[in-house]
């Protein structure tokens, strides 16, 4: 197995639903890039049926840590640098000025 332990897949700030949210946008843009295995997105998908799926165990502990435990397998097993690509592109912060716009000057820019 590959050593993992420089890999940040989640940025220290932001709170836990911006990191919840942040895991959720990079497990559906895993689930459709071309470059990772079919047999690993079956794990996101049975935790899904497995919501659905008459329960084994009853309470909802269960329910969560299964999702938890297959999504973050799901992350580890996909190719790092895809994972670290897909990362890169949700966490890029674009740099830029912010400035005011005439209203008027931005219609005649775009009709010119």
């Amino acid at each position: 197995m590959t050593d993992k332990s420089g890999r940040d897949l989640v940025p220290s700030s932001g709170g836990v639903f911006h990191e919840l949210l942040l895991r959720i946008k990079l497990i559906v843009r895993l689930m459709v890039d071309r470059r990772v295995n079919f047999l690993l997105k079956l794990l996101p998908i049975g935790s899904l049926v497995y919501l659905v799926v008459p329960d084994f165990l009853p309470g909802p502990f269960d329910d969560a840590a299964m999702i938890a435990l297959l999504s973050y397998l799901f992350v580890e097993l996909c190719p790092e640098e895809v994972v670290r690509e897909h990362m890169r592109a949700l966490t890029s912060v674009i740099d830029a000025d912010w400035r005011e716009v005439d209203e008027e000057e931005e219609r005649k820019e775009l009709h010119d």
